[in-house]
């Protein structure tokens, strides 16, 4: 019988070696190398574009062939990519490091999730997914702000044993990986017709969300209020030294910010009872009104904005993942996953540059 606690502490262990890096601030790092900002804008451009491509298809392999099989394909992709990083002495090299990377974030969104939850339900736990998923989030905007705040020793150290440590994480990463237990509520998938497994996946998936409209409706909602959230973050980096925060506490600030998605996270658990509309609503708003705040030109009222955004933004992020994997069929966990990631993308890149212009002129 599975051992449902050490897999979900070899997913919470992968998770954290898998967040944990030296090259967080990859945008400062690539411009002390010497790369024109239009460069470093092409370069994130690649990543979205080998996103889109292969969000899905990576989905519905980890439906395929295994979850556990995904997840140690992305650990090698991140390897790969920080390896080719390490030895990049061109443009076209890092360009290339950024495909790598690109399809680390494809073959482990998705397939961590379907795997944990598919797990608790094969032990009739299913009901603490919330819990898993809440936690997942505490993970990643914990080292998130860990990153943050090893932004100035990446730069001190140079970009070469900032690599080399991201690229030790993800030897470390491997361990608890290999000792996951695949599981197949759906049945074990044969390998004498892959491609019509394939095919039947992709058409058993989009004829699920033709069906489920409540389905594609909270991926939509979830992926814009996610979207609107980032790009507050993302903004009030470039912005807070233009209010006249210090920069010794610049780290500090996104380190606050990012605490307040961990507090979201954890409130929402409590919070069980309470329609998904009102959480909607009550994120949707407070998310507005972080940006508004971000608009206010006082640093300390701007970061409150963020942590309140995050808080909203995480506190949503749990109660639509718990309802979407309870309406999910098993065999096509995955792939519906990962088509929920497609749908962020495709709001992210409608959303980027008109927020870049809303929030320079504004």
């Amino acid at each position: 019988m599975l051992n449902i606690k050490k897999q979900i502490n070899r997913l919470y262990t992968s998770s954290i070696l898998g967040q944990l890096s030296l090259s967080g601030a990859w945008v400062a790092i690539l411009a002390a190398r010497g790369f024109s900002l239009a460069q470093i804008g092409f370069a994130e451009t690649v990543f979205h574009i080998v996103s889109l491509l292969f969000e899905i298809p990576s989905g519905v392999i980890a439906d395929v062939f295994g979850r556990k099989k995904t997840l140690v394909i992305s650990c090698l992709m991140r390897l790969i990519g920080n390896m080719v990083m390490v030895f990049s002495n061109s443009f076209a090299l890092v360009c290339v490091s950024f495909v790598f990377q690109a399809l680390n974030y494809n073959f482990s969104s998705g397939s961590g999730d379907a795997l944990a939850y598919d797990s608790l339900k094969s032990v009739n736990q299913q009901q603490k997914f919330d819990r898993y998923a809440s936690n997942q989030l505490v993970i990643y905007r914990a080292c998130e702000g860990a990153s943050m705040l090893a932004a100035g020793l990446s730069l001190m150290l140079g970009y070469k044993i900032a690599y080399l440590a991201s690229a030790g994480f993800a030897l470390a990463q491997l361990v608890p990986l290999m000792g996951l237990t695949e599981v197949y509520l759906g049945g074990r998938k044969t390998e004498t017709h892959v491609w019509h497994e394939i095919a039947e996946c992709f058409k058993k998936s989009f004829l699920f969300l033709k069906e489920a409209r409540k389905a594609m409706l909270l991926m939509f909602a979830n992926s814009l209020v996610g979207a609107m959230d980032i790009l507050l973050l993302f903004f009030l980096q470039a912005k807070l030294p233009m209010a006249g925060i210090p920069k010794w506490l610049l780290g500090f600030a996104l380190l606050f910010m990012q605490i307040g998605g961990m507090l979201g996270a954890k409130l929402i658990l409590r919070a069980k009872n309470v329609s998904y509309r009102i959480v909607f609503a009550v994120s949707a708003a407070t998310i507005l009104g972080g940006i508004l705040m971000e608009h206010s030109g006082l640093y300390a009222v701007m970061a409150l904005g963020g942590f309140l955004a995050a808080l909203a933004d995480d506190a949503m992020q749990v109660k639509n993942n718990t309802i979407l994997q309870e309406m999910f069929p098993s065999e096509q966990r995955a792939t519906l996953i990962s088509i929920e990631s497609f749908t962020f993308s495709v709001i992210m890149i409608v959303l980027s540059p008109l927020a870049g212009m809303f929030f320079e002129w504004w």
